[in-house]
């Protein structure tokens, strides 16, 4: 502003004061034609010579009339008025007006002059403020954590996000023309909804490397595993590879119990996102901006064949991207500061191991006598498993870290689920297992299983022993249980003290009955011994002649008769040949 147009302005602001209310706009018009400019020109221009009065503090400046129980009844009312797309349906004045009319407040103040009158909107809205009850406050995000990890590989993020085309399985990937796929239209979301092509990006959080992948459909527990072992698998080029210790991920077709135990069996710990907190994974959400404004926007300018072709573009992408763009934080590019990783934090998967941990559950198998269980058509020793009985029976399931191992699925003392390493057994020569003894010249022994310890305890305990030894030598001489101290009839003794009342009886009528047995027939051959048995010489004679006399058998009653006759009839001689 030069001299003159200074001096110009200072006589006009002059003037201006003496001229009053009322009188300023004619001073004003004729300085805009002097100085040919327009009236807002010469105001501003007013403005920045003149020094502005400081405004006059309102009496009320700083009182709150209404109740703080009556603000938070207002707050409510306005905070549940908002829609799920955060569109504010409730104004501080509908909601004045509505719970005046529920009595729920009365929102009023007294006057100097003793007038009670309502309070205004704008009264309402500082007290609002003022109690940091408004729901511009209370919807301002709360407080960030910082997070961090440990090294790469220690902590990955993955989410899935549609993305701006669609598959079309005659012609290629298309755009989502806004024209036709708006929210007001979701009927012609639900026709391309199988469709729909759904990327994953995964980020590790330690070096900020991006993964992405492309899958045809909605976000599903076979795409989301499709797209983490594609990441596992070590690939030509590209860093970022291997297992994660821990994977964040949202409450989605991750938090399943079928996916979650494959995390376990390849020892990831999810961690599930809180519903409503995407911040918490803020980095995974950075990265589908990235992925989507510096891949994606290449679609417009070419002919996207099919799926394949974008997975392949993307591999592409990923290799440029996480090889040249410095991250803020680091000061490195991603790829590089991967490469800190060292062999320890690494773990190498078998992939196609790995999908059979998602497919296959957890097989039951029992323990022989050699302590080890067949799995997979292998043997594998279980003597190393806690508590591990010949003949319980064990849950095992692959390892993909190792094929020549494989995983006892336990439980702890909290019911949390473990994994126990167990080794494949090898053979030796002649087909014998590694490590067996030789006869004549080793002697070796598993460790002993609970069973065994326990069984020990028991000897000791029966024997009143301190060792084994000592155990055996007392079986050896016969020594009682619990050192004979035991009665095993004691209990008898312990009859309850019961009073026994004397009770009246009768005598027994006893009735003499005699009865004669039915004489009993006896065979010829039963009949000659008894009559041996009496004294009587028996010839073959005798007995044809017992024959002869009783053909259907003796009774046993004319034995005596038979015996004397057949005596008698011996002692007869012939006389004077008669």
């Amino acid at each position: 502003m030069n001299p003159h147009l200074l001096e110009t302005l200072l006589d006009v602001k002059a003037r201006a004061d003496l001229a009053g209310h009322g009188g300023k706009g004619a001073v004003y018009e004729d300085a805009c034609k002097r100085l040919v400019c327009s009236r807002a020109t010469l105001m501003r221009q007013l403005k920045e010579i003149c020094m502005k009065p400081e405004r006059k503090r309102r009496s009320d400046a700083g009182v709150v009339l209404l109740p703080k129980w009556e603000a938070e009844q207002v707050s409510v009312y306005m905070m549940e008025g908002y829609r799920a797309n955060d569109k504010k349906v409730v104004t501080v004045g509908k909601a004045l007006e509505v719970l005046r009319a529920n009595g729920k407040i009365r929102a009023e103040a007294v006057d100097t002059d003793g007038v009670i009158r309502q309070l205004s909107i704008g009264a309402v809205s500082r007290a609002l403020y003022h109690y940091k009850l408004h729901p511009k406050q209370l919807r301002r995000p709360s407080p960030a954590q910082p997070q961090a990890s440990l090294h790469p590989n220690d902590v990955w993020m993955i989410d899935a996000s549609i993305s701006t085309l669609f598959y079309v399985p005659e012609g290629g990937l298309a755009d989502m023309s806004p024209a036709e796929f708006y929210k007001n239209k979701p009927g012609n979301f639900e026709k391309i909804k199988r469709q729909r092509l759904t990327r994953y990006v995964i980020t590790d959080h330690c070096s900020g490397a991006i993964f992405a992948h492309y899958v045809a459909g909605g976000e599903s527990i076979v795409n989301l595993t499709e797209s983490i072992l594609a990441a596992f698998a070590q690939r030509p080029g590209q860093q970022m590879y291997g297992v994660p210790f821990h994977l964040v991920m949202d409450p989605g077709s991750g938090d399943t119990s079928a996916f979650k135990t494959f995390l376990r069996r390849l020892l990831i710990e999810p961690v599930i996102n809180g519903v409503g907190n995407p911040r918490a994974k803020g980095q995974v959400e950075g990265a589908h901006n990235i992925v989507e404004c510096d891949f994606e926007s290449g679609f417009k300018f070419t002919h996207v064949p099919d799926i394949a072709w974008i997975n392949a573009q993307v591999g592409r992408w990923m290799r440029w991207y996480n090889s040249n763009k410095v991250h803020s934080r680091h000061g490195l590019t991603r790829y590089a500061k991967w490469m800190e990783i060292t062999q320890e934090q690494l773990r190498l998967v078998d992939v196609e191991l790995a999908r059979k941990l998602i497919t296959k559950k957890a097989e039951e198998r029992t323990v022989d006598q050699w302590l080890q269980v067949q799995f997979d058509g292998r043997s594998w020793w279980v003597k190393n498993v806690p508590g591990v009985m010949v003949g319980e029976k064990l849950m095992v399931t692959f390892n993909a870290f190792r094929q020549a191992a494989a995983f006892v699925v336990a439980t702890d003392h909290d019911g949390a689920e473990l994994l126990i390493e167990i080794d494949q057994v090898r053979e030796g020569e002649h087909n014998f297992i590694e490590g067996a003894a030789l006869i004549g010249r080793e002697f070796k022994s598993l460790p002993d299983t609970v069973a065994d310890t326990n069984r020990k305890l028991v000897e000791r305990i029966a024997t009143a022993a301190s060792t084994d030894t000592e155990a055996a030598r007392a079986r050896k001489s016969k020594a009682l249980p619990f050192g004979g101290t035991v009665d095993p009839y004691k209990h008898h003794d312990d009859v309850p003290d019961v009073v026994t009342l004397p009770r009246r009886g009768s005598d027994l009528a006893v009735t003499t009955q005699t009865t004669t047995a039915p004489a009993q027939t006896l065979t010829h051959f039963a009949a000659a011994t008894e009559l041996r048995r009496r004294g009587v010489e028996m010839t073959l004679e005798k007995n044809r002649q017992i024959a002869a006399w009783h053909p259907d058998g003796v009774p046993e009653t004319e034995l005596d008769n038979l015996a004397q006759r057949l005596t008698v009839r011996a002692g007869l001689r012939v006389v004077g040949g008669a």
